[in-house]
């Protein structure tokens, strides 16, 4: 399996925080859904690459956050991920959020996401270029 890829960094502001001093919840997805904008362009192609040559783009079908550690205000963190399973129609990631000064991890985001026809609104098989460019970061 191939070494996860940094795909975004960030700060945790103080309006970041709940009544109990902690990021809230709300800002661990704003900052993973963030940093899934980042994935295609790493690992393929753009969505717009992929509507313009293929008529698909990916959705998420299925998102699930743990959280391992809690972040407070000032707190640095990067983002990275990893490409974990391709399927015919989907593939999945997880991206971890790590403390940039001691590298731990502090909470995971494993999403599945569906290859997506905007037209005939259903389901799409992955195309070949794009499986092929996958399956390589998982051997």
């Amino acid at each position: 399996m191939s070494e996860p890829v940094e795909i975004l960094r960030g700060v945790v502001h103080p309006w970041y925080c709940d009544n109990f001093g902690h990021m809230n919840v709300r800002w661990y997805s704003h900052f993973f859904d963030d940093a899934a904008f980042h994935l295609w362009p790493l690992y393929w192609g753009s969505h717009k690459r992929m509507q313009d040559e293929f008529g698909v783009h990916t959705v998420v079908a299925s998102a699930t956050i743990q959280f391992k550690k809690e972040l407070v205000s000032g707190d640095l963190i990067l983002i990275d991920s990893i490409v974990t399973q391709v399927g015919r129609k989907s593939c999945t990631f997880i991206e971890r959020m790590l403390h940039v000064d001691t590298m731990k991890v502090h909470a995971t985001y494993e999403t599945i996401e569906v290859f997506f026809e905007p037209q005939k609104r259903k389901s799409a098989e992955i195309p070949v270029s794009i499986r092929q460019a996958l399956k390589k970061e998982i051997s």
